[in-house]
């Protein structure tokens, strides 16, 4: 293909996006679900002229991967940590980890009872539908009231931590047993102490760094941690929210001598400067991922029978025990938080990564597409309907 004409496509892709999210915001329709069809209308186009993309299932993988660790750290970098807001993390945190334990539990019975494989594989394969995906959650709430956006904010970062810690235990300690805990516990608590070392390492840099180029190096910096912690298996995104959460509250962390070693007089206005690159390089990447995604997708694999059934008897699930666990949480009226489950970026990468012999046998692929737009549709619906009260 010519440069040009690819130069056209992805700055039209980048456009036609950000026209996604002004819509988006004004008339509350989630965006990825334009995305995803866009990339289905462009497979269409590309099977008319005979053109094919190279690579798509690596360059997708990768695009998930950064997707993902730019939109925990977008959203780490808004959250602020104080004595009040203790009971609000309490409970989002909470409502993230009983979330995905119980609907992983009751999704993997309905796939046991349809497909009648081990109940193993099934709670597998029903653990990345089990997680609420901050890169659909986190842009669709922007217009709450703060409380209700910090919640999900909160929650969807949460559930994308969990779940993949939980995925990847699931995985890689398929014994199970007392020692496979253990050696959990132990990967976790390595990856918290990797993540404070990086936390005062890379706020030192922005400190000390004079050269006009220095948040894309930090950045790379920590992709590279991400990268090989998860060679050794261990929960690497933990460490992108406590950077998040630790450079937005250094008052809280950075005191005495430290406060003059670790920060200059500039440190406010260059931590703005790297939250607006985190915000825009995550709007890149997110598009094209799901341009992408759709673009891969099999239409037909979309209106199967087998599909569309499985995918109606899983939304139930999935938002009855949303609800029961928000009642059990939250007083008062819970709309529009019951309805914002929505499933992404974060499924999409925990079911292809699923291993050969640990996939069900007649899952249908359909499956995975259908339910993100699903609960997208659910999710937009319930915040359409919302109208914010008076007082909270």
């Amino acid at each position: 293909m010519d440069t040009s004409y690819l130069i056209i496509i992805l700055s039209l892709s980048v456009l036609l996006s950000y026209v996604f999210d002004l819509l988006s915001s004004r008339y509350k329709t989630p965006s990825v679900i334009l995305l995803l069809a866009s990339g289905m209308i462009v497979r269409q186009l590309t099977n008319y002229f005979d053109v094919q993309i190279p690579y798509l299932s690596p360059i997708l993988s990768t695009l998930g991967t950064l997707g993902l660790i730019l939109i925990v750290l977008e959203g780490a970098l808004e959250l602020e940590l104080s004595g009040e807001k203790l009971p609000l993390i309490r409970r989002a945190f909470f409502a993230a980890s009983s979330t995905i334990v119980l609907t992983s539990l009751a999704l993997g019975a309905l796939f046991y009872i349809l497909l009648e494989e081990s109940f193993f594989k099934c709670l597998v394969t029903a653990m990345p539908f089990s997680i609420v995906s901050s890169a659909v959650a986190i842009p669709s709430v922007k217009n709450l009231r703060p409380i209700r956006r910090e919640f999900i904010v909160y929650e969807s970062a949460f559930s994308d931590i969990l779940g993949v810690m939980i995925f990847n235990f699931l995985i890689y300690n398929t014994s199970g047993g007392l020692w496979s805990v253990m050696a959990f516990a132990k990967d976790t608590a390595v990856m918290v102490v990797i993540s404070l070392i990086c936390c005062f390492f890379l706020l030192y840099l922005i400190s000390k760094i004079n050269h006009h180029i220095k948040f894309l190096p930090i950045i790379s910096v920590l992709f590279l941690v991400y990268a090989v912690g998860k060679i050794y298996h261990l929960s690497s995104l933990l460490l992108i929210l406590v950077f998040g959460l630790f450079l937005n509250n250094t008052e809280l962390f950075i005191r005495g001598p430290l406060n003059r070693v670790l920060k200059n007089e500039l440190f406010e206005k260059e931590l703005d400067q790297l939250k607006n690159l985190t915000a825009e390089s995550a709007f890149i990447v997110r598009t094209f991922f799901f341009l992408l995604f759709g673009y891969a997708a099999d239409i037909e694999s979309l209106v199967d029978t087998d599909a569309l059934i499985v995918s109606f008897l899983m939304l139930p699930i999935v938002f009855g025990i949303r609800y029961a666990i928000l009642r059990s949480l939250i007083r008062g009226n819970l709309a529009p938080l019951a309805y914002v489950a929505p499933r992404g970026l974060i499924t999409m990468l925990l079911y292809l990564s699923i291993p050969a012999e640990m996939k069900l046998t007649g899952f249908r692929e359909g499956i995975l597409i259908l339910v993100i737009v699903f609960t997208a549709l659910v999710m937009m619906a319930g915040v359409i309907s919302y109208r914010e009260p008076e007082e909270d």
